[in-house]
């Protein structure tokens, strides 16, 4: 009768686990789109410059070129925002329905540009459903989740997103502007279709007082036995203001906001962003004896490679240990790719036999940053704040975050102009140092820990 139990109990989890699975899938479209948001601009920009692939009069100018990769963030920096407001207010499902209709939007004006104004405000639209995509995914996935893969989970949205810049990298070079536009477009209404189809979280139910719905749609993801902790969690007084204010009144929030603001500042003065916006152009500037179009697809899939090693360790080693060994790898090998900047800066003659350099760097340092730097972030985020200003906080923080990447995108080019390629890169694995120095001494261990517990460590 005991193994009979066990037997039922087994395959009871697994079938739980299998329906979060299935859940996180139909959200994880989403995080195509945003990745390939991210890195649509790296192989468009040459496209938008030549005027044989230009659907545009005339050729951009470089200054032109820099406000097509970081007007991603206007939008991305207000999407944030409006999941902030509407979360609390509506649900997290709808939130993640309107991130996904922008998304449409976005590609449908790609589909009909005709001048480059057209291109700035799909830019900002595509930042504006990447934004409410990005924060109501984390949030979503943060309250589904079971503690023991809740990590595991939260790190998926990061290597999907990957998958979305390596669709990118090796696709978009080799079919016309047009094209990337009708990609997207159907990626992005499978994501919305899929969206329509997995329920609510059970925390908004909770914090709604809708304990029915709330038990129903635990007990459907297998979490049954959490109820009391979802329910404690997630009392929350109906004021707006408040839950603004608690942010910041609340040692626990406030402690969430510091961490998970420094660690996303940091992770974009790593320049990742700009690398992912600029990859084509950066092998040119370089001057590398590999083809940039094709130095940017083994990037993406060395991308997506090492990002599939957070998932594995992240619920073993911890969050801690992989930002760790992430951050200092990727520390040296900006400071090598800088040292590369450096020799053709002063014309070495040995420049002439490291071609090859600037590609081995970039391979290493994504590797590193994928494997921890790049995915634990998020999950951080997600583990962070109260119920009541989860969605808020976790808008403020990757707000702050994404106003730092807008403005080390937009004067990339100024600064490489200004300082020359070797100190810029030298300044970006500073900034990894700095973010080694910070998971050290203050990002805390969240392994094996249910929300309510986090809650109580960060007080």
């Amino acid at each position: 009768m005991e193994e009979r139990r066990y037997e039922y109990n087994s395959l009871k989890m697994e079938t739980s686990i299998f329906k979060q699975i299935l859940i996180v899938g139909c959200i994880n479209i989403g995080q195509i789109i945003v990745g390939y948001s991210v890195g649509w601009s790296a192989p468009i920009i040459p496209k938008l410059q030549n005027a044989t692939t230009s659907p545009l009069s005339e050729p951009i100018t470089d200054v032109q070129a820099s406000w097509v990769g970081s007007l991603l963030y206007i939008g991305a920096m207000i999407g944030p925002h409006i999941t902030g407001i509407l979360s609390n207010m509506i649900g997290r499902k709808p939130c993640l329905l309107i991130g996904g209709s922008l998304n449409i939007l976005a590609y449908v004006l790609v589909i009909i540009t005709t001048n480059i104004n057209m291109v700035y405000v799909l830019r900002i639209i595509s930042g504006l459903g990447m934004g409410i995509t990005i924060v109501s995914n984390i949030v979503y996935l943060g309250e589904i989740a079971s503690t023991h893969i809740r990590g595991i989970l939260l790190t998926s949205t990061s290597i999907v997103g990957i998958t979305g810049t390596l669709v990118v990298y090796a696709v978009v070079p080799y079919v016309s502007y047009v094209a990337t536009g009708y990609i997207a477009l159907v990626i992005s209404i499978i994501h919305v279709i899929g969206v329509f189809f997995i329920p609510e979280s059970p925390v908004y139910h909770a914090m709604k007082e809708n304990d029915i719905k709330a038990g129903k749609i635990l007990n459907l993801l297998g979490r049954g036995s959490d109820i009391d902790k979802v329910f404690e969690t997630s009392a929350v007084n109906n004021n707006k203001i408040k839950d603004w204010t608690e942010i910041f009144t609340i040692k626990s929030n406030r402690k969430s906001l510091i961490i998970t603001f420094t660690i996303g500042a940091l992770q974009q003065t790593s320049g990742v962003a700009v690398v992912l916006f600029f990859a084509t152009t950066i092998f040119k500037l370089a001057g590398s004896s590999i083809r940039p179009d094709i130095a940017t697809i083994i990037i993406g899939v060395t991308r997506l490679v090492s990002s599939l090693i957070a998932p594995v360790f992240v619920e073993r080693a911890g969050r801690k240990f992989l930002l760790l060994i992430s951050t200092m790898a990727c520390a040296v090998s900006l400071s090598i790719l800088g040292a590369y900047f450096y020799l053709d800066a002063i014309h070495s003659p040995a420049i002439d036999v490291l071609g090859w350099l600037p590609l081995v760097a970039l391979i290493v340092y994504f590797f590193s940053y994928e494997a921890g730097f790049g995915t634990i972030p998020n999950a951080i985020v997600g583990e962070m704040f109260r119920a009541n200003v989860r969605a808020n906080g976790s808008a403020l923080a990757i707000t702050l975050t994404w106003l730092v990447g807008f403005g080390l995108t937009t004067g990339f080019n100024s600064m490489v102009a200004t300082l020359g390629g070797h100190v810029t890169f030298w300044l970006f694995g500073g900034s990894c140092v700095v973010a080694f120095l910070f998971t050290l001494f203050v990002i805390p261990e969240t392994k094996g820990k249910t929300l309510n517990e986090i809650q109580e460590m960060m007080s």
